[in-house]
């Protein structure tokens, strides 16, 4: 650690610090004093990974144990040390639990959101609900029996190539289905980068604005999430544009998109959005190559330093064919469980699939295994 800090007084002031929770344990109570708690979740970490970057290159990494933290960050030079501070602040912060309606979404465990698409060309299930706004509802109805605690509903298709459309479509595919859904026990969630279709959506009894753009497609998007109240999903890509997919490549694909999402946060929140109402999600598969979708995927512990619930969607995308042979859409289960139980064993707070009675079955077993080693005596 020594020569670690001495190391970093060498370093520009333009070197900016990461701080990742590693060393998960699965019983801490042995442990007191040489863990901390991440967020208010059921996973304890030991040790954090501290990396310093220069101009988007790392320069200098440490893996310093929780108990000797406050030496450490005390230690740091003065323009360093402020960075660490909010960092360690937002690795343990507790998450207030969303108020939606009648419904609280709390953070202390994990939460799946089923995906309904009414689409015609979505990549997986495009077609499947055609014009059958009952059968959508019928379909989340069950989505939300099998233990989904939100629904995201979306009207329009994201997938590269995908042709954008018009908002009085987007509006007529998900409202009805929305109305029919409005009282199922679940958190609904809109899926959309329009303003129109947000107000609608809202009205029609939506609760969440999920958002690929992150609000910055249409202008009226935060006003319009502003004045709802409602809770966002702010996404990660690398274009606000027709092409959420279309971009200049990346230096650092974790780092890039750590800093963006830092930024929009703080945008939105001085444009008024109450921070505690504020999701984040890292886009996986959104202008990003397989490598780039694995190096977030290991690293999702990171982003709890943004200090926001994360959501995760990794499921039946591209990058499972790619690790397993090249298997259809179709056949991508157990790949989209399996990406789904690493978000959340990095903590990571909703997992949003495709796959909802599978996918809740193995968060329960998660945790249940959990709950053992945490109250286990041994």
């Amino acid at each position: 650690m020594a020569g670690f800090l001495e190391a970093l007084e060498a370093s520009g002031a333009d070197a900016k610090l990461y701080l990742k929770p590693v060393g998960f344990l699965d019983s801490p109570h042995y442990f007191d004093a040489q863990n901390q708690r991440l967020n208010n979740s059921l996973i304890w970490f030991s040790q954090i990974d501290c990396g310093v970057y220069e101009s988007g290159k790392p320069t200098l990494r440490a893996l310093v144990p929780v108990d000797d933290w406050p030496i450490m960050s005390n230690s740091l030079p003065g323009w360093l040390q402020k960075q660490a501070a909010v960092q360690y602040e937002h690795l343990t912060r507790i998450h207030d639990p969303l108020i939606c309606g009648d419904r609280v979404i709390r953070f202390d465990q994990p939460h799946v959101m089923g995906i309904l698409n009414m689409t015609p060309d979505s990549f997986s299930d495009g077609g499947k609900h055609g014009d059958d706004p009952q059968g959508a509802a019928d379909a989340g109805f069950a989505m939300a029996t099998s233990g989904a605690s939100m629904l995201d509903i979306g009207g329009e298709s994201t997938r590269p190539g995908a042709n954008m459309v018009w908002e009085g479509d987007e509006i007529k595919r998900v409202v009805p289905v929305i109305e029919r859904l409005s009282q199922c026990g679940a958190v609904l969630s809109i899926d959309t980068r329009k303003a129109a279709v947000m107000e609608a959506a809202i009205q029609a009894g939506a609760h969440i604005i999920n958002d690929v753009s992150a609000l910055l497609h249409d202008k009226r998007s935060l006003e319009v999430v502003g004045v709802s109240g409602r809770p966002v999903v702010l996404m990660h890509a690398p274009s606000s544009g027709k092409n959420p997919h279309k971009g200049d490549g990346y230096g650092n694909v974790v780092t890039d998109t750590f800093d963006w999402l830092e930024k929009r946060i703080a945008d939105v929140v001085e444009a008024g959005l109450a921070r505690e109402k504020i999701i984040v999600d890292p886009g996986l598969g959104f202008g990003k190559s397989i490598t780039d979708n694995l190096a977030l995927m290991n690293n999702i512990a990171m982003f709890h330093a943004l200090g926001q619930p994360l959501l995760i969607g990794a499921s039946r995308k591209r990058m499972i064919g790619a690790l397993s042979r090249e298997a259809p859409v179709d056949q991508r289960l157990g790949g989209s469980i399996a990406f789904a139980h690493h978000a959340i064993q990095q903590g990571a707070q909703i997992v949003r699939v495709h796959d909802v009675p599978e996918t809740v079955q193995a968060a329960q077993i998660w945790r249940g295994m959990r709950d053992a080693g945490v109250t286990a005596r041994v």
